[in-house]
């Protein structure tokens, strides 16, 4: 960047530092919630025979969350840490293979939500089961909303009063599904689907801006572009915020929104820097 130094402590602490630090931590716990709950439906979803690539794949909120975590320090570190001095080759190195290996990451995440998507689309209808009490002491756990519960004599009745199902997963080991339960997740797949590649684009916008100006660029058509096509797609985030408000799933709200604060830290951090620039000019 051509802004001047910035180094830390030597600038107070003022309230949007403290909101900036506030909301990062806010991202590390959210970080550790997100391994719990996958590695809970890990437990119903993953089996004997699974393979390494299901294994990410049923991690990939954990694997995901990573990315973005060392992305946000990446991040953080050139548009307010670091100097407009050139970086020692060895430290742009490290810091672009990290960059690499997040976005590989990310790929990975939407491989994961688009092959769910795959596998809900290709649900099979289970033949000849009316009640899911018919399928005690089969290993079968019943999924609903992304609540899932091994199925059993004492829980069987209470979970689905449904009279048709399908499952999801092969034979051997599968999740069983009412029609209800179907269409539910269907509809997260969906937001899910759309809220990484939406985050992606966002991504894309941030790393233009970045590049444009590292080079002293800080006005024209392309700015207005960015801002247009960064108001639609935080509308968008927060159009999944509301769905899953909706469908109670108040955790994956409250990480949006914690993750829509700290990317805004982000570009304030851009706008100021940008303010720089344009002083350094005059």
């Amino acid at each position: 960047m051509t802004a001047e130094p910035i180094k830390p402590g030597s600038y107070p602490l003022d309230v949007r530092q403290v909101v900036k630090i506030v909301v990062y931590s806010l991202l590390l716990v959210n970080f550790t919630l997100y391994i719990r709950d996958d590695w809970v439906i890990a437990e119903h979803t993953l089996h004997n025979t699974s393979s390494l690539l299901d294994l990410t794949r049923a991690f990939a909120t954990t694997i995901d969350e990573s990315a973005w975590i060392f992305l946000l320090i990446l991040f953080e570190l050139e548009t307010y840490l670091l100097s407009d001095e050139p970086l020692p080759r060895a430290r742009t190195l490290l810091m672009q293979g990290i960059r690499v290996i997040c976005y590989i990451s990310l790929s990975h995440t939407l491989y994961a939500y688009a092959t769910n998507l795959v596998e809900i689309y290709g649900a099979v209808p289970l033949e000849g089961i009316t009640s899911l009490c018919q399928m005690i002491d089969q290993d079968v756990s019943y999924a609903y909303n992304l609540v899932y519960t091994k199925v059993s004599e004492a829980n069987c009745a209470a979970l689905s009063s449904a009279t048709q199902f399908v499952y999801i997963d092969p034979p051997t080991h599968f999740i069983i599904e009412d029609r209800a339960g179907l269409v539910i997740e269907k509809q997260l797949g969906w937001v899910d689907l759309i809220e990484a590649t939406t985050w992606l684009l966002i991504l894309f916008t941030i790393e233009v801006t970045v590049w444009l100006q590292d080079r002293n660029i800080i006005e024209g058509n392309v700015f207005k572009f960015l801002t247009i096509i960064k108001i639609f797609l935080y509308t968008l985030l927060w159009g999944a915020i509301f769905y899953w408000i909706y469908r109670a799933h108040y955790m994956f709200a409250w990480d949006e929104f914690v993750w829509i604060a700290g990317f805004i830290a982000i570009e304030m951090n851009v706008v100021e820097w940008r303010g720089e620039i344009r002083e350094s000019k005059k």
